[in-house]
């Protein structure tokens, strides 16, 4: 879990705090405490001592890759060190990458989560945004999608709103499953801190949870026009896909 929480932050740019608190008030995920997390990474460095000459070589070699090209991944990176003599192998590379903060440019599928499981009749809104994506004030356009992450073979799910202008976090939501509770909790968060949103454009993709009547229930009565994505076209929820 304190993996994960590492993972998180580098991923989100929040604080240990932060993330612990988000995932500690949520029942689905395994809790961890502050000390319990520092004291895992304030062990002794065992790395330190074993691949002390691997790591400085590894970082040498990201720095020159990276300043020619995109960040190297760790399976680059482990082709140069066995090309040099280096016997490791990649797991090791990449445990060592993400024990020094040296992250990869990796290509996302496409689609690592899809909740699209068909129309519901009369639930489907138009795109009132059309890849129009920027906006002149806050809380004039907002988006929002679920992204799955793949952490120690345990799937969790990220669900945030975007804000248009500026593209600041206006609330998000982790969880184990991705289902309506989920979605519903972060929008109780972003109507805590934003109470005047008439007018307001929400767009999604046509998920399940946001052609829910509930959720839409939420948006109507506070004056929100929701909008969707055309039916498999992603580049109208470019923002949030980006």
């Amino acid at each position: 879990m304190a993996q994960a929480v590492t993972e998180l932050r580098h991923e989100l740019g929040l604080g240990v705090k932060k993330i612990i608190e988000i995932i500690n008030v949520n029942e689905d995920l395994p809790h961890i405490s502050r000390s319990n997390y520092y004291d895992v990474y304030t062990r002794e460095d065992k790395d330190q001592v074993h691949h002390d000459d691997v790591m400085k070589r590894i970082q040498e070699i990201y720095n020159e890759i990276k300043n020619r090209y995109v960040a190297p991944g760790y399976r680059r990176i482990r082709h140069i060190l066995h090309r040099e003599g280096y016997q490791i192998n990649r797991k090791t590379v990449n445990r060592l990458m993400r024990k020094m903060g040296l992250y990869g440019y990796v290509m996302k599928r496409r689609h690592p989560y899809s909740s699209y499981q068909g129309d519901i009749k009369g639930r489907i809104k138009p795109d009132l945004i059309e890849r129009k994506f920027f906006a002149l004030r806050p809380n004039m356009k907002w988006y929002t999608d679920i992204t799955e992450f793949n952490l120690k073979g345990k799937k969790l799910y990220l669900s945030p709103i975007i804000d248009g202008c500026g593209r600041d976090i206006v609330a998000y939501n982790i969880s184990r499953h991705p289902n309506l509770k989920q979605v519903m909790s972060m929008l109780n968060d972003a109507f805590k801190a934003n109470q005047a949103l008439n007018g307001l454009i929400f767009h999604t993709d046509r998920g399940w949870q946001y052609q829910h009547k509930t959720y839409q229930h939420e948006l109507a009565i506070r004056g929100i026009e929701q909008s969707m994505s055309r039916k498999g076209c992603s580049p109208d929820d470019g923002l949030m896909e980006g």
